[in-house]
């Protein structure tokens, strides 16, 4: 497996992995095409946005960083960032999750980031437990939502 920056041409494979997670009903939110280029590879608060990719190429999940604005959708303090993780149901526990966020994590890091959020639908218990296992604690749980924080060391 692979991890590098995700390009225009990732934009395909993002909406196929989204389209995935709708199907498996893990997944609510948009999962149009224009919504995969648009929130994660073209983004303007995006900080990174790096794909895992198989020996032949297939994306097998993503992961965006973006940084926390004034007024962002999630309510998450200004210039902390705002994590988003998504593996292919066909390559779950296979550690893509976990080889994205050792390269998110060196991002964060570079970019002085001190704190990272995950805001994650409260039914959504493999959301919970990856970041869970990625050292994230819940710091507020706003209806519908179990949002967690990772301090950036």
């Amino acid at each position: 497996m692979q991890i590098r920056e995700a390009g225009i041409e990732d934009a395909a494979g993002i909406h196929r992995i989204l389209q995935e997670l709708v199907a498996a009903r893990l997944r609510t939110r948009p999962a149009t095409l224009d919504f995969a280029r648009d929130n994660y590879i073209t983004h303007p608060d995006k900080l990174w946005c790096g794909v895992a990719v198989d020996e032949g190429g297939t994306l097998l999940g993503f992961q965006a960083l973006k940084l926390a604005v004034e007024g962002n959708e999630f309510d998450v303090q200004p210039g902390w960032g705002v994590i988003g993780t998504h593996v292919s149901p066909n390559a779950a526990r296979r550690g893509v999750g976990a080889a994205l966020f050792a390269v998110t994590r060196e991002v964060a890091q570079k970019r002085g980031l001190s704190k990272i959020d995950a805001s994650i639908g409260a039914d959504n218990a493999v959301g919970r437990a990856y970041y869970d296992a990625m050292g994230f604690v819940t710091y507020r749980t706003p209806k519908g939502l179990d949002c967690k924080c990772y301090e950036v060391v």
